[in-house]
């Protein structure tokens, strides 16, 4: 089975928006376990617009699953992973300015600071992952940078899947047996929903893990939402 490890960053975007602490981001993440996903994901940037610092540290507390932090490899963001040592690091190359993350790594011309960085991950029995797009030769690359595994950028694919899905999927089937025949683990996040993550995990081979967070919050607003408008109801008679 592919895990699902569930982003909350979310959850932390709506918390901040009001100050105080609800909702709870150490309960969300407990329930979500509950609940039954294998894992949870954050990705915390330097302005802290949704995960702070803090609430990495904090975490590790109601994680009894795997625990992965994605982010930029800035000095500050490897201090912070050094110090908890999560089940999994990913790496995303993305801006400081950035809304959210919008490429993968060249891991070519970044290949030397990449290798460099996973080194000192690898050393204190970190597992890492680095976010690319569906490129052979991207593949190719993050194998040579020493990391275990690779995260395949899925935004293009959720983009054109309603076009047409065997079209929008062939270049991540060709990144994922590329990275099948080198022997690098595949994971895949950013836009996958419940309406294209069926198609997906069928046709990737040996997928292991899918990240999700803004399709699954937005999901269980709809799915919610007909549940707690008659609860209301039901107390205001």
């Amino acid at each position: 089975m592919v895990k699902l490890s569930v982003n909350i960053n979310k959850i932390a975007t709506l918390r901040n928006s009001r100050g105080g602490n609800y909702p709870d981001l150490l309960k969300v993440a407990s329930d979500v376990q509950d609940f039954g996903a294998d894992g949870i994901t954050i990705h915390p940037r330097p302005d802290e617009r949704h995960i702070r610092y803090k609430d990495a540290k904090m975490l590790p507390r109601v994680i009894s699953t795997e625990y992965n932090i994605e982010g930029n490899p800035i000095p500050e963001f490897l201090d912070l992973v050094k110090k908890i040592r999560p089940t999994q690091v990913t790496l995303v190359p993305d801006a400081h300015d950035a809304i959210t993350s919008n490429s993968g790594w060249d891991t070519i011309k970044n290949q030397d600071f990449l290798k460099d960085v996973i080194g000192e991950l690898k050393a204190l029995n970190i597992r890492t992952s680095i976010f690319v797009d569906p490129i052979e030769k991207i593949i190719s690359g993050a194998k040579e940078t020493g990391s275990d595994r690779i995260e395949l950028f899925t935004e293009k694919y959720a983009k054109d899947y309603f076009l047409d899905p065997k079209k929008a999927i062939k270049p991540y089937i060709l990144a994922a047996e590329e990275a099948n025949r080198l022997g690098i683990g595949i994971n895949a996040g950013h836009d996958l929903s419940l309406e294209n993550i069926e198609y997906f995990t069928d046709n990737i081979p040996d997928l292991l893990e899918v990240s999700i967070g803004h399709a699954i919050i937005c999901e269980s607003i709809y799915l919610g939402l007909e549940n707690v408008i008659p609860m209301y109801l039901n107390l205001l008679k």
